[in-house]
């Protein structure tokens, strides 16, 4: 499954600090249609996310029904992003096990 959005950055001072990208409802909603053949346990899920050329994978974190799109600090660096930035995520979620 590959979804691509808009989304704004944003700092989560929570037990440990990470800039995230929160993704829109639609597309929390397929997520949440193909959850829990690929989630790992504790409702997050491996995906592979692009933002502006930079690859990574990471697993989305599910927050009030929708999820987030961590934003490590390497792919912040690379694409020289802060918090307040509008910028636009490519998921990819495996579903090849399903």
């Amino acid at each position: 499954m590959e979804l691509e959005f808009a989304g704004e950055i944003i700092h989560w001072r929570g037990p440990s600090p990470f800039h995230f990208v929160p993704v829109p409802e639609d597309e929390s909603e397929l997520i949440r249609d193909v959850a829990k053949l690929v989630t790992y346990g504790w409702g997050v899920i491996p995906v592979r996310a692009r933002i502006g050329v930079t690859a990574y994978t990471t697993s989305l974190f599910p927050k009030q029904g929708g999820y987030l799109v961590p934003v490590k600090d390497a792919v912040r660096r690379a694409e020289s992003l802060a918090v307040g930035d509008e910028v636009v995520v490519r998921l990819t979620i495996d579903m090849s096990k399903v």
